[in-house]
């Protein structure tokens, strides 16, 4: 019988889980195919769950984006054992005062020219579903799954605030 996941449709609990999490594999589709992953500074989640990232207007994942708009991104925390995957759509944004709204003089460093570089572009990603693992205490949680597992035969199963998928 296949495990019964919560499913939400509480995005608060997806930005929540990913809020202090800084750096996200993203993952879009070159034009053949092939996935193609590289990591990528995420500013503040909105509330309503979109997402943020600066980029350069020339680089390979404006095409790809440009050519397929569903990516892929992927959380991770492991010294809290949280792990997040969210499923999207992502657009090219250049709307200069959205720009200025999101800059923070730490871009510099990929941006000499500051927020006035023309070559300066956001991928503003809309999620479409998200799914998140987060799990109490690694030594603990093993320590109980198999005294479970000893004890009664059974595995372990995680509760909705553990492992849930969110559906905006």
């Amino acid at each position: 019988m296949a495990e019964q996941i919560a499913v939400s449709h509480d995005i608060s609990k997806l930005v929540d889980k990913i809020k202090d999490i800084r750096i996200a594999m993203m993952t879009t589709a070159e034009p053949d195919g092939s996935l193609h992953s590289r990591p990528m500074y995420t500013h503040e989640p909105e509330p309503d769950g979109t997402l943020w990232f600066f980029t350069e207007e020339d680089s390979k994942k404006i095409d790809e984006v440009q050519q397929d708009q569903h990516i892929n991104l992927g959380y991770s925390k492991p010294e809290d054992n949280l792990y997040v995957a969210i499923t999207g759509t992502a657009k090219v944004v250049t709307d200069r005062a959205k720009i200025k709204e999101l800059w923070s003089e730490s871009l510099r460093g990929w941006f000499p020219k500051g927020q006035d570089d023309p070559n300066i572009a956001l991928l503003k990603v809309t999620i479409e579903v998200g799914e998140f693992w987060d799990s109490p205490n690694a030594t603990l949680l093993r320590a109980y799954t198999y005294a479970k597992a000893v004890l009664t035969g059974e595995t372990y199963k995680a509760g909705p605030d553990e492992h849930s998928i969110v559906k905006p």
